[in-house]
């Protein structure tokens, strides 16, 4: 399985950027895909989920704010992330569930592939 991360940048406090993530390997359709970031010396945290049925879950800090949806047919997870402040600053991560068809991943030991992150910048 490899995972393809894209769409970090330099945005402005209060813009917005999508991110994309392309997997292959195997069945898609049936893995949960999640979204992580990692900010400098901090641990990598959970930011949002699909899972295989296309329900959603995110961390409270970015309710309402990111979106996260999938599109089976291209094999590709996105992350769109509005509002964005400062402190959304971090590596993000894709990553795809080691079990199919689990609807509610959150923690990194729960996902077994992941793509090579790609770094969101936030200017106050």
């Amino acid at each position: 399985v490899q995972l393809q991360a894209s769409g970090g940048g330099l945005v402005q406090a209060g813009g917005s950027l999508r991110l994309s993530c392309v997997a292959s390997g195997r069945a898609f359709s049936r893995y949960a895909m999640g979204w992580f970031r990692q900010a400098p010396g901090e641990e990598r945290e959970f930011v949002a989920i699909i899972n295989w049925t296309g329900s959603t879950n995110y961390a409270d800090f970015v309710k309402g704010r990111f979106t996260i949806s999938r599109d089976n047919a291209k094999n590709t997870v996105y992350l769109q992330m509005n509002s964005l402040k400062p402190e959304d600053t971090a590596v993000y991560y894709c990553a795809q569930d080691r079990e199919r068809l689990r609807v509610g991943a959150r923690k990194v030991y729960e996902y077994d592939y992941w793509g090579q992150g790609t770094l969101v910048t936030v200017s106050s």
